[in-house]
C-alpha cells in the first residue's frame, strides 16, 4: 500500500488558530447556566464554549503572525494603532485612538477608566544601576533592555487589583515578560481571556509589532512571541463563522513586517511607519461584520 502525504503550507497564525478552534469545538466547556456577564446587543446572554490554558509560540523573527483565512491586510494597522495607544501614548481616552473598538466601554468622560494605557503610564520608584529612578513600566522595560539584558525581571503587569473597580473593562492581555537570548528579544504575553474570532489574530499581530519596535530600539533582533491564554473561547453566535473559517484554504505565504523608520526612540514610531509584505488572504471568504459580545 502506498501512502500519499499532502503537505499543506500555512502561516503559523493559521496553524495555531485552526488547532485551537478545533479543540474548543470538540472539547470545550459550555458556559450555559453559569450566569455569564456578557450580553449580545439584543440583551441575550452571550454564552460560549472554552478551553483552559492555551500556549502558542510564534517565531516572529522569521514570519509575522497573520491569519490568511480572512482578510487582515487593513486590520493589522488598526491593531498596531491600538498597541501604540496603550504602550506609547499610555492613554485611556478613546479620542486618542483612530479606531472605534473601545467606544462601547467609554465612560461619560470619554475614557475607559484606569485601564490599559493608564496603568502603563503610572510612575514608580525603580532600582537601577544609577540609583532609584521614577519612571513608568514601559520606560523601565526599555531601560533594562538597554542596560541589563541578562535580567529575568523585565516585566509589566496592568492587572492592578487596587484599581480594578475604576476600570470600564478589566485588562484581557495583562502581563508581559521580555527576555534577551543571544542577541534576540523574546516576548511572553499573558492574557486572562480571549475571544478567538474577534481578538486572537488581532492580539498576536499587535504584540508581534511591539516586539519588533522594542527589538529595534534596543539593538536586538526579534525572536519569538509566546502567547499564553487562560480562558480561550468561542461565543455561541461565532461558531458557524469559525467552522467556515477553519475549513477554508490557507495561503502559502510568509508575511513580513517592515518598519520604515530607523529610530532608536520608541516614542517616535507612527502607524504609517509600518508595512506588511508577502501577505495574501483567502478571497473566497467573507465573514462580514462580526457580532461583538459586551
Amino acid at each position: 500500500m502506498v501512502y500519499i502525504i499532502i503537505q499543506i503550507n500555512m502561516t503559523e497564525a493559521d496553524k495555531y488558530f485552526i488547532e485551537t478552534c478545533k479543540k474548543i469545538i470538540n472539547e470545550g466547556y459550555s458556559s450555559k447556566g453559569t450566569g455569564v456577564r456578557t450580553r449580545w446587543q439584543d440583551g441575550e446572554e452571550a454564552n460560549y464554549i472554552s478551553i483552559v490554558g492555551v500556549s502558542n509560540t510564534y517565531n516572529v523573527g522569521k514570519e509575522f503572525p497573520m491569519i490568511t483565512l480572512r482578510n487582515n491586510s487593513k486590520t493589522v494597522y488598526k491593531a498596531i494603532d491600538e498597541i501604540l495607544w496603550i504602550w506609547q501614548k499610555k492613554s485611556n481616552k478613546i479620542a486618542d485612538l483612530n479606531s472605534h473598538i473601545w467606544d462601547q466601554w467609554a465612560d461619560e468622560n470619554g475614557t475607559i477608566g484606569k485601564a490599559y494605557g493608564y496603568q502603563l503610564g503610572k510612575k514608580y520608584d525603580f532600582k537601577t544601576r544609577d540609583g532609584i529612578q521614577k519612571m513608568d513600566q514601559v520606560d523601565y522595560c526599555l531601560y533594562l533592555l538597554k542596560n541589563d539584558q541578562s535580567s529575568r525581571r523585565i516585566m509589566t503587569n496592568i492587572f492592578n487589583h487596587e484599581e480594578l473597580k475604576d476600570m470600564m473593562l478589566e485588562p484581557c492581555a495583562y502581563g508581559t515578560q521580555w527576555l534577551v537570548k543571544q542577541g534576540k528579544l523574546h516576548l511572553i504575553l499573558n492574557q486572562r481571556s480571549q475571544d478567538m474570532l474577534a481578538a486572537n489574530g488581532w492580539n498576536t499581530m499587535q504584540y508581534a509589532a511591539l516586539l519588533y519596535m522594542f527589538a529595534q530600539v534596543s539593538g536586538l533582533e526579534p525572536g519569538t512571541l509566546t502567547h499564553n491564554i487562560g480562558d480561550c473561547h468561542i461565543y455561541d453566535r461565532h461558531i458557524p463563522i469559525i467552522k467556515e473559517l477553519i475549513q477554508a484554504e490557507s495561503m502559502d505565504v510568509k508575511p513580513k513586517l517592515i518598519i520604515k523608520n530607523n529610530t532608536k526612540n520608541f516614542y517616535e514610531f507612527k502607524v504609517e511607519d509600518f508595512e506588511v509584505i508577502d501577505y495574501d488572504y483567502n478571497k473566497n471568504v467573507n465573514i462580514g461584520k462580526i457580532p461583538v459580545a459586551i
